[in-house]
């Protein structure tokens, strides 16, 4: 008979759980997963529960799709993973045609492991640019407020985001932060396609004040993440990305959750119909099957760095897995399927069915405001409904209200107090209402302890 082991106490005595405070788990152990398929995982007990946040954004094809599973098998025969510097091999250039085809003007890719690596590639990379083609003055990088970029020192920098980059403000590079942005609900609302002129106004002056200096402009195009969810005008890209392309500022897409049809196109600046200098890809990449990012940079910008070697204009910069074969392999197959499957027009034509999921549970509970959504994303804020005011922060409604969603069948990690739907992209309507349904029992439960 085989021996029962406690892997939750093994765990505890020598894991370090990332973006969690340790002494949660005292009274609210991680829970032990023991497989996990399409929208589901399921734990050792024999629970089945839906993955509502997509492992974290990336598993946009869901767990263990068989088509990805076959592609790195097949790699598998043949090697694993080769330096990349000095070496080819043919899932990497096959994936670099890929990634240049998706919106025009690019035709370089630099890879990196993870997203906030990407950032820093891009960072890098822009400053180089600059430093190399008679403008050595553009020193500052810029980004939007309340963004996200990653947890490295330069992508952490570019972040607005207080609660990741607090303890480390000492040592973080001087940024400019542009804003207000104009926030909205959907594509439907009227600033989705103009903003008003003293909105920009506002943003313009901070660039204006600083063009001398600036070298690249960093965003989340459409939607900030960490931040909340946070929806904003594609308007407001159209006019960041004329400014840059009239004063020599590099235009940097951090694509990184919104990539691969997140939002419905491929990319979400194609929602503004602008084209970036450089975008930067990892999570859908290869669709949660293994750490992997791409710089994708126009042919500009890879111009600036070739030259002779004495010049030293070479870019340096390295990481150890970067362009893995079986995360390529992975990769390859889930453009595929992006493309096969037509999956960026069933997001949108879906996007109206995981929002109008979000709006049953603030009706059903009227604990939720301002729901918010695009493509397969949808989000709204936790509030009593008593008041319709926020809770307390050190009420920690939303990580109440994880724990009663988790305890009921759905994977539902807040941000904060803001709950969010973002499951992945090709998961069932069935799904999606039953999400919904231990979505607002999960609520009313916690308002209800809440508000007692």
């Amino acid at each position: 008979m085989r021996k029962k082991t406690n892997w939750i106490d093994r765990d505890l005595a020598h894991v370090w759980h990332p973006c969690t405070q340790m002494k949660d788990h005292e009274n609210f152990p991680p829970i032990e997963i023991s497989s996990a398929k399409g929208s589901y995982l399921h734990s050792s007990n024999g629970a089945q529960i839906i993955d509502g946040i997509s492992s974290w954004w990336c598993k946009s094809l869901g767990h263990r799709h068989p088509a990805i599973a076959r592609a790195i098998k097949r790699q598998m025969k043949f090697f694993e993973h080769i330096i990349p510097a000095g070496t080819t091999q043919r899932p990497l250039v096959e994936l670099s045609e890929r990634l240049c085809s998706l919106m025009p003007g690019f035709d370089k890719v630099f890879y990196s492991d993870s997203g906030s690596s990407a950032v820093e590639v891009a960072a890098k990379m822009s400053l180089q640019f600059h430093a190399q083609t008679s403008t050595p003055e553009k020193k500052l990088l810029a980004s939007l407020q309340n963004g996200y970029h990653g947890e490295t020192t330069l992508a952490l920098s570019l972040g607005d985001c207080e609660l990741y980059s607090r303890p480390f403000s000492k040592i973080l590079h001087r940024t400019i932060k542009l804003g207000p942005l104009p926030y909205l609900d959907s594509k439907a609302s009227p600033l989705w396609e103009k903003i008003p002129d003293e909105d920009w106004l506002k943003v313009e002056r901070t660039l204006d004040t600083n063009k001398p200096r600036l070298a690249a402009i960093f965003f989340e195009p459409i939607v900030q993440g960490a931040a909340g969810m946070l929806v904003y005008s594609m308007n407001f890209l159209q006019r960041l990305s004329e400014w840059a392309g009239k004063n020599n500022v590099l235009l940097v897409a951090d694509e990184i959750m919104t990539g691969f049809h997140r939002t419905g196109p491929a990319l979400a600046c194609m929602h503004a119909g602008i084209v970036p200098d450089i975008v930067c890809l990892s999570k859908g990449l290869s669709a949660g099957w293994g750490a992997m990012s791409a710089v994708l940079v126009k042919r500009k910008i890879f111009n600036a760095f070739y030259d002779d070697h004495p010049t030293g204009k070479a870019f340096l910069h390295s990481s150890t897995y970067a362009g893995n074969a079986l995360c390529a392999a992975a990769a390859i197959e889930a453009l595929k399927i992006y493309e096969e499957e037509r999956i960026g027009e069933m997001v949108s034509e879906r996007e109206c069915e995981l929002r109008g999921a979000m709006e049953k549970t603030g009706r059903s509970t009227a604990a939720l405001r301002n729901i918010r959504g695009i493509g397969f994303i949808a989000a709204a804020d936790i509030v009593n409904p008593k008041t319709g005011s926020p809770f307390p922060k050190d009420a920690r409604a939303g990580f109440m209200f994880y724990q009663n969603a988790l305890r009921g069948g759905a994977f539902l990690r807040s941000l904060g107090d803001t709950i969010y739907f973002m499951p992945p992209l090709n998961s069932a309507p069935a799904t999606i209402r039953k999400l919904a349904k231990i979505a607002a029992k999960a609520l009313e439960e916690t308002v209800r302890k809440l508000s007692s």
